[in-house]
């Protein structure tokens, strides 16, 4: 299979990071006989270095040109870099804007996964964290309160703001059968998470998730109100597959599941469209203070690379054997700095990236 793939190295650790996951997918189509074709944009504060703004429109025409983009990370220091002197539709981050509103880009992945040999980390009663857990999150990213309209009007001498929470049956269909497809690859369950006590959208929201779901006779659907399942996310995390939400709700209960991983440096992350077109990139940031040192943890980058085998392309096989080589470099107790434990074995950015391939092959 021919893999058209641009690549967004970005600033800080983003270009150490994104080597290591194209090594990685290079082992993977070598193993399984596929061809691999990147192409390299500029993004963020290094688009801003040589073309003096966050992303060009050269660089848009390149990405849709792809079959998927893998980013590493935008951004720099904000108390010291230049970037962060120039008016806000100038800085790094309008060009990750820039380019999810570009691509189409609606429908937001956020795995939160607790390896086995990394549940010492996690901040939860080791009742809880011994289960471990496996989740995805699916957040609709381009509508909801986010979006909608806003002012800020004075009446009768106080002030006022008022955001607009909208969504039309179509934004939330599209979504959910982005989240019901996903589910099947998965262990076929999904969580609905919305404030159906309240809200009009909310009520549209799980009338419409109800009419896809007849689709899936096979996937399992329930229904749960956002406040237990934040408080669900802390008491049993692992009753939890694919968790279906609006885009606020999604922001909060996504960071929240990272937290509770202990580890934000093994998370990934995918943007989709309609298509099977899809941006991955690692949640984590830039980190700029490490940039170059050869220390920064590459795995959440590397399982960004795996999910665009798995969503992108259909390759459910070969993201396995990434995955699989990920659990066996930890359980074999390798580890970067940041995810570091007593009686493991502590190694740089390229060398984890080196393990990652020889279990591969």
């Amino acid at each position: 299979m021919n893999l058209k793939i641009t690549c967004i190295p970005g600033d800080g650790i983003g270009p150490e990071i994104v080597a290591e996951a194209k090594k990685v997918l290079d082992a993977v189509a070598e193993k399984y006989g596929h061809d691999m074709q990147y192409t390299d944009i500029l993004m963020g504060g290094a688009s801003i270095d040589v073309h003096g703004v966050p992303l060009t429109e050269e660089a848009v025409e390149t990405a849709k040109s792809a079959d998927a983009v893998l980013m590493g990370s935008i951004g720099g220091d904000t108390t010291t870099s230049l970037w962060y002197k120039l008016p806000p539709n100038l800085r790094p981050e309008a060009g990750l804007l820039g380019i999810r509103k570009a691509l189409n880009l609606f429908a937001n992945l956020r795995p939160a996964v607790l390896y086995e040999e990394l549940a010492g980390a996690c901040p939860l009663k080791e009742e809880i964290s011994v289960a471990g857990f496996d989740m995805m999150i699916m957040r609709e990213l381009t509508g909801g309160l986010y979006f909608g309209e806003r002012k800020t009007v004075e009446e009768n001498g106080v002030r006022k703001a008022i955001d607009t929470l909208t969504y039309d049956e179509n934004e939330i269909r599209r979504i959910a059968i982005k989240g019901f497809d996903i589910a099947r690859k998965r262990r076929k369950k999904v969580t609905s998470v919305d404030k159906a006590n309240v809200l009009d959208s909310s009520r549209l929201w799980r009338s419409v998730v109800e009419e896809v779901a007849m689709d899936y006779p096979d996937v399992t659907l329930e229904h749960m109100l956002v406040d237990n399942c934040a408080m669900q996310l802390v008491k049993d995390p692992a009753q939890f597959d694919v968790i279906l939400t609006e885009n606020m709700f999604g922001d909060i209960l996504s960071d929240e599941a990272s937290m509770v991983t202990g580890s934000i440096g093994m998370l990934a992350s995918a943007s989709l469209n309609d298509t099977k077109f899809g941006l991955y990139e690692p949640s984590h940031g830039s980190a700029p203070d490490i940039a170059g040192k050869d220390i920064a943890n590459p795995i959440a980058t590397i399982l960004s690379a795996s999910m665009m085998l798995r969503y992108s392309f259909d390759l459910d096989r070969e993201a396995d054997a990434i995955d699989a080589a990920v659990k066996q470099v930890l359980q074999d107790g390798f580890r970067t700095g940041d995810i570091m434990s007593e009686g493991c074995k502590q190694v740089g950015c390229k060398r984890m990236g080196d393990l990652i391939v020889e279990r591969i092959k």
